[in-house]
């Protein structure tokens, strides 16, 4: 056992916790001697693989099941990876304090404290780092039109939940294919490779209704906006236009004698 631990970059503990658990297969007993062998390392390299995805214990014995009873692993994993994979191809970007005081100007380390809070930035020792750097970049161009970082902040704030709502709903109709089949359970393996098609096929499809929706809803409020305040300005300029005519002397009054 202490071999296969070894072999396997995993440790005795976990080796017999895993086979308490049912996720590893005993040794094979030749007289008094248990044997592990290549099957057993190649199991322990799948749990430590699945564990650094961010599987849990009880998840990873449903997956195991699931390759015993005939299904494939990388059909699994591409299901899950359809699911829950990122849906932004955006590379992350590295940016030093020099670059974001330049960017937003000098910013305290209370702000810097919120922007990684709302997760904008990840903090990686003296530099942050930015999964969405197109975002960061329009903040910045709008910092530089004079929005204050502050109320750009206040906006994500107020907005994300709205955004995690919509979010939901498009999720659940994406997933929605999984429905046919009996709550709790993995769908057939024959099912599998077509499902994680269809899903990657909806996935852009959801993102064309939140583009095209949130275009519809900028156009909208900024129409009402600002064809308020352009309607505010003439009403101003229209009054003030007949309060000058009503107060000017008549231009035929005003005539000398010949």
């Amino acid at each position: 056992m202490d071999e296969l631990a070894r072999v396997s970059d995993t440790t005795v503990r976990n080796v017999r916790a895993y086979q308490d658990r049912g996720l590893l297969a005993p040794p094979e007993k030749r007289g008094r001697v248990g044997i592990y062998d290549d099957t057993h390392v190649a199991r322990l390299k799948l749990i430590n693989h699945l564990l650094a995805r961010g599987y849990t214990l009880s998840n990873i014995q449903d997956l195991i099941k699931a390759i015993d009873e005939g299904h494939d692993l990388r059909s699994i994993l591409g299901l899950e990876n359809a699911i829950g994979g990122r849906w932004s191809h955006e590379r992350p970007k590295t940016y030093s304090l020099a670059a974001l005081a330049q960017m937003f100007g000098p910013q305290t380390p209370t702000q810097l404290a919120r922007v990684t809070e709302l997760g904008l930035l990840e903090r990686r020792g003296m530099s942050f780092v930015a999964k969405s750097p197109a975002l960061l970049e329009a903040a910045a161009a709008m910092t530089k039109e004079g929005i204050p970082p502050r109320e750009l902040l206040d906006v994500i704030s107020l907005a994300r939940p709205h955004f995690d709502a919509v979010a939901r709903l498009l999720v659940d109709l994406v997933v929605k294919q999984l429905d046919r089949y009996d709550a709790g359970t993995l769908p057939p393996a024959t099912d599998v490779p077509a499902l994680v098609d269809a899903i990657w096929r909806l996935r852009p499809l959801a993102a064309v209704f939140v583009e095209a929706e949130m275009n519809r809803a900028l156009e909208n409020a900024a129409s009402a906006y600002l064809g308020g305040r352009v309607a505010t300005i003439l009403d101003r300029k229209l009054s003030d236009e007949a309060a000058r005519q009503a107060g000017a002397p008549e231009a035929h009054g005003s005539g000398g004698k010949a």
